[in-house]
């Protein structure tokens, strides 16, 4: 019998066990990832903007003040907004500080959003955002938020694969 115990222990610690490579292969994804927490100053490189975001992790995508929404091309005047698709898009984007910029854009998508004001459809630019020197291309949707404390939310979109959200973590901290 002990014959069989000396080698069968030696194997097992030469393996490992599964739940210990989960939790390396865990840890390794955590470290890669940057922190963030629920307001971060962020950078929208194409109005040379900064804004401060609220991070959402429940909005599936990122969105912007825009007001002043126009669409530039032959069909800008359908009503049906997927006739837009591909179209350029022209708006205006102020900040909390007050601060603004133009910009023109080609409409990549036009998303169906539903929130407690009901369900609505907007369009979506692709925008350079940046935090702490990174920058992420991704979706932003165009939406009037001017009576909203935060005029730029991040979205999942943003936050997936690269960011873990802390909600004690400060803007302040970075």
């Amino acid at each position: 019998m002990k014959k069989f115990i000396f080698p069968a222990l030696l194997l097992a610690s030469l393996v490992g066990s599964p739940l210990s490579y989960a939790d390396n292969d865990s840890n390794k994804q955590h470290a890669e990832k940057s922190i963030v927490g629920q307001v971060e100053t962020i950078k929208v490189h194409e109005l040379g903007l900064d804004y401060l975001a609220r991070i959402d992790t429940g909005a599936a995508t990122t969105s912007i003040n825009a007001k002043d929404i126009k669409v530039i091309g032959d069909e800008s005047d359908s009503e049906n907004m997927r006739d837009h698709l591909g179209h350029t898009v022209e708006f205006t984007s102020v900040n909390e500080k007050g601060e603004e910029a133009r910009y023109k854009g080609k409409i990549v998508k036009v998303s169906k959003i539903r929130n407690a004001q009901g369900v609505e459809r907007r369009y979506a630019v692709k925008m350079d955002l940046g935090w702490n020197g990174q920058h992420k291309r991704v979706n932003v949707n165009l939406r009037d938020r001017s009576k909203l404390d935060y005029k730029l939310l991040i979205g999942r979109n943003w936050l997936m694969g690269d960011y873990i959200v802390d909600v004690e973590k400060s803007d302040d901290e970075d």
